[in-house]
């Protein structure tokens, strides 16, 4: 039988590379349902929330309060999500009428670069995140499956015959290098103030005006004012009297969503105020991100012509799923 091994994680969709706890004051939702149906097979809505559980927290993180433009970043992503997840299934079918397979090697390697790469290797943090997302272990080795078929397919059949250029190569390389780094030697610095839910000089302070306190310093260092004097002004952590900074820290050291965060975020970008304990709220502004090592080209060199043959034959590729799709019965659920 035909072997078609896996690609990269980095070249296909890359939906599933980051899964963290959604909020703690996420919306109640069904515990499954169908979320979309392509040609009889379904897509459920707990496959979709587990793959955005990582968008939501950072969304979550960046608008605290939830409004107007969380919404529609959410809504935006969810659709892509779901789209995703139909062409994935409509591409699923003619895979195996090749009698194609996925080694279960493959499928178990792609799944640890995933733990490694958004829960610094813990596995255990990503089963309780299946766990919340009521998906099973087994499920998610199928999405994952599913994922490495579509990429599979694409391999087969678009790359381009044109051989990479050690120019596209070196090219393709300097764009993915970030994404291929080892993560768990990440480190950041960044500035913090953390202001109580209580104030002991305000007996009327509540938890809702210490927030609303915490906006306005927000306000004021995006409008120029200094963080550090701020810091040893208002916030009530250890670092208060360094003005808030904190050096070097690993990012194994942080919790998963707020890594995913500080790490995505361009330097310089005020963060919160966020909730991480019942006790406060955070302002954070990242100053320094120290990537860990990058493999050389040498290691990553067939991935590397594989995603310049992946960008060559995108047109392509994208014609075939406009195909797949006109003649599909898709019903959104």
């Amino acid at each position: 039988m035909k072997i078609i091994t896996t690609l990269s994680a980095l070249l296909g969709i890359s939906l599933l590379t980051t899964t963290l706890a959604p909020v703690a004051n996420a919306k109640p939702r069904k515990v499954n349902g169908i979320a979309a149906i392509a040609n009889g097979r379904v897509v459920t809505i707990n496959e979709v929330a587990f793959m955005l559980a990582p968008i939501r927290a950072r969304l979550a993180i960046k608008h605290p309060r939830m409004g107007a433009t969380f919404n529609a970043e959410l809504a935006k992503s969810k659709k892509k999500i779901l789209d995703e997840l139909i062409d994935r299934q409509l591409i699923i079918h003619e895979f195996n009428e090749l009698g194609a397979q996925i080694p279960d090697h493959a499928i178990k390697a792609d799944i640890k670069r995933q733990i490694d790469r958004t829960y610094n290797g813990n596995e255990k943090k990503f089963r309780e995140q299946l766990s919340k997302s009521n998906l099973s272990y087994t499920k998610y080795v199928q999405l994952t499956k599913d994922k490495l078929i579509g990429q599979a397919m694409r391999a087969q059949h678009f790359n381009d015959p044109t051989p990479a250029t050690q120019s596209e190569l070196m090219a393709e390389y300097n764009k993915h290098k970030r994404d291929m780094r080892d993560r768990s030697k990440d480190q950041i610095n960044f500035e913090k103030i953390y202001i109580p839910v209580t104030n002991d000089d305000d007996l009327l302070a509540t938890p809702e005006t210490q927030k609303e306190f915490a906006e306005d310093l927000v306000k004021q260092i995006k409008k120029g004012a200094n963080f550090a004097a701020l810091a040893k002004e208002h916030s009530t952590d250890a670092f208060a009297d360094q003005g808030g900074k904190q050096t070097n820290v690993k990012r194994s050291d942080l919790r998963p969503d707020v890594s995913f965060a500080l790490f995505t975020e361009p330097v310089g970008t005020v963060i919160g105020p966020i909730q991480l304990d019942a006790n406060g709220y955070q302002i954070i502004r990242v100053t320094r991100k120290i990537d860990g090592p990058y493999p050389g080209l040498s290691k990553v060199k067939k991935d590397m012509e594989q995603a310049v043959q992946n960008r060559k034959s995108s047109v392509r590729f994208n014609r075939y799923l406009d195909r797949l799709r006109k003649k599909a019965l898709i019903k959104y659920k």
